[in-house]
């Protein structure tokens, strides 16, 4: 089994020590480079090729959301999991729009944190439903009308098996899960989210979870 290449980004130098030590010692995740800013990402991914980057959001230099949109911005970029100290944050929230799979908590235990590494490689995001709801609530604020009739016009793109799936995305479901509760395949539900996935242009099912909040399309199903 090929090991999953794992790029650490902290400012703090005990921190990555800690990190370095705890997730080099999983026999499935290579750590294959450190950085203390995010100024220096692109060019250590340029050279390691890490399939995951463990990012610290908030560093002196360049802040871990600047190196995250930059480096979503590149083809074949690796997946980015956010570090933060906080459970619901601005910035965190704005860089899972920038295209990041998730984040953890720097406080969240050891297997935890192996896991998630895991989860991203395979291409599962890393925020659970609860935290999902936590900060989507966090994000409403005096831009919210405007976010949500642009959400509306970019899901117009979408038919109505392809909104029924978003909505399920938005609410934490597993492919499993939506696949039981639309009558559906695993395999159609995959093709579904990658064909939004094109058609909106969007990096992962996190930002397929956040346009959906913003459209409304989670209050409309509750309501229903």
């Amino acid at each position: 089994m090929t090991a999953i290449r794992l790029l650490l980004v902290d400012d703090d130098p005990l921190v990555r020590a800690g990190l370095s030590f705890m997730l080099g010692g999983a026999d499935d995740i290579e750590v294959v480079g450190e950085a203390a800013d995010g100024g220096e990402v692109e060019e250590l991914v340029d050279r390691t090729r890490p399939d995951v980057v463990l990012m610290d959001i908030r560093m002196p230099g360049t802040d871990g959301l600047t190196a995250t949109e930059r480096l979503r911005g590149r083809p074949d970029a690796p997946q980015v999991v956010v570090l933060t100290t906080f459970h619901a944050d601005e910035q965190v929230l704005r860089a899972l729009r920038a295209g990041a799979a998730g984040f953890v908590l720097k406080d969240t235990p050891p297997a935890e944190i192996i896991d998630a590494v895991r989860r991203v490689a395979a291409g599962d995001p890393v925020l659970s439903p609860t935290v999902t709801r936590q900060l989507m609530q966090h994000a409403a604020g005096t831009a919210a009308d405007t976010r949500h009739a642009r959400a509306r016009e970019r899901l117009a793109a979408l038919n109505d098996r392809e909104r029924a799936v978003a909505v399920a995305v938005g609410k934490g479901l597993a492919n499993a899960e939506i696949a039981a509760r639309l009558f559906m395949s695993v395999a159609t539900v995959k093709t579904h989210v990658s064909r939004i996935l094109a058609k909106l242009d969007l990096n992962n099912r996190v930002q397929i979870a956040l346009l959906a909040y913003d459209a409304g399309l989670l209050e409309d199903a509750e309501e229903h």
